[in-house]
């Protein structure tokens, strides 16, 4: 017969929530030290990464902007009249001299007006001839009258003279003498009006002609209006230079001041290069540069700053101050680099791939003999074309990685095999 024990079972119930206390106190223990545990350090293969050394000394600060060769000036060559494009002679490329014919343009209507224009002159001239000789004509007649009166004014008064010595004598009555002073003195008058009427007459001329004239030169400033348009419908280059563009096909229609070529001088060109407006603030009207046209590089300077800012950039002319290499044309695509400033004594590392000027990023520094690398923030100052500013995070003679590490961005600890 079994006796029953409490005593026995309520040890063993004891026994067993202590050992379920403790297992589950040895799970959380171990819980603890794996989550305490860091991850395994992943491995970057050597080749793919390169790195740099911290150094200190003087430190080129530079931009870097691709562009192009542009011409310093270009003549735009417009339609002085509308007309019609008839031939094109050239294509873009042709050297060309002043007097080079580009394209034939065709207006019947301005020829047309070139032809009345030339007609109405030659009217004008007709008509000024025509009345120059009206006016000498009457001249003439008004000259041969005042001749006439003079030559009776001469008669009496010899009549007149010898009247009185006759009356003097009592040969000649007093009424015959004074009537013979009358005479004279009448016709004197007359003269005296005739020879007048002749000069003012004769000045009158030049002023009647001079109205003639003036219609003249009206008409010959008109023809020769026409005359020039008529003319500029063939189009010519107007300076030495190359073709650049040629803008119009033959049989369009074109306005007056419509575009149709672009003459540039190949030996007068500028780089313009675009660089972003970040690394632009900074650039300033006379600093050195250079260009690189991939067939030589170019000393230069920077001419002008463009104020406005596209897609980004702005635009930067160098005004090349060395000669062209040879193949150095318009649109031709080059790199250009602006000497901003010369830091004296600096430390400096290579340009990472990642990192702005005057802000802390993350570098990965290598460690026991570049087996390891560990991530430390550094601050960048300045910075330049292949060079960054380092003001704190590193010591000279520190080896850091500046290929993309993006990859690794979860870890602080990567091994390098």
């Amino acid at each position: 017969m079994d006796i029953a024990r409490p005593e026995q079972k309520k040890r063993r119930r004891t026994r067993q929530v202590i050992y379920g206390a403790i297992g589950l106190l040895v799970a959380v223990i171990i819980t603890a030290a794996l989550a305490r545990l860091k991850p395994a350090a992943p491995t970057v293969d050597r080749s793919t990464i390169w790195t740099d050394t911290v150094k200190r000394g003087p430190m080129l600060r530079e931009v870097r902007g691709l562009g192009t060769l542009v011409p310093e000036t270009v003549w735009v060559i417009p339609a002085v009249t509308e007309g019609r494009v008839q031939k094109r002679y050239l294509l873009p490329g042709t050297p060309v001299k002043a007097g080079t014919v580009i394209l034939d343009l065709t207006d019947p209507q301005l020829q047309q007006e070139e032809l009345d224009a030339q007609y109405q002159l030659k009217g004008a001239e007709a008509a000024y001839e025509q009345t120059k000789a009206q006016l000498q004509n009457q001249l003439m007649d008004k000259r041969t009258s005042a001749a006439a009166i003079s030559s009776e004014y001469r008669t009496a008064e010899m009549q007149k003279d010898s009247n009185e010595r006759l009356g003097q004598l009592g040969l000649k009555a007093a009424i015959d003498v004074k009537t013979s002073e009358v005479q004279a003195e009448e016709l004197a008058k007359q003269n005296d009006l005739a020879q007048e009427e002749v000069e003012t007459f004769a000045n009158s001329i030049t002023a009647q002609l001079a109205v003639q004239q003036a219609n003249i030169d009206q008409k010959r400033a008109l023809y020769e209006l026409k005359k020039s348009q008529v003319e500029q419908l063939q189009v010519r280059a107007g300076v030495d230079g190359i073709l650049q563009e040629l803008d119009v096909d033959v049989g369009q229609q074109v306005a007056q001041g419509t575009p149709l070529a672009k003459v540039s001088q190949p030996a007068e060109l500028k780089a313009a290069l675009q660089i972003a407006e970040t690394q632009a603030k900074d650039i300033q009207i006379g600093q050195k540069a250079s260009v690189d046209t991939h067939n030589g590089i170019i000393p230069g300077h920077v001419m002008r700053i463009d104020p406005s800012v596209a897609n980004g950039t702005r635009t930067v002319d160098v005004k090349l101050d060395g000669p062209l290499p040879p193949g150095a044309v318009p649109d031709l695509s080059v790199e250009g680099t602006v000497e901003i400033e010369r830091l004296a004594e600096v430390m400096y590392v290579g340009r990472p791939v990642h990192g702005d000027a005057n802000s802390t990023v993350g570098l990965f520094k290598l460690i026991d003999d570049g087996s390891k690398a560990v991530r430390v923030p550094v601050e960048i100052g300045s910075e330049s074309v292949n060079t960054i500013e380092v003001r704190k995070g590193l010591q000279v003679g520190d080896s850091v990685i500046l290929s993309d590490m993006s990859a690794w961005d979860n870890y602080d600890r990567v091994e390098i095999h």
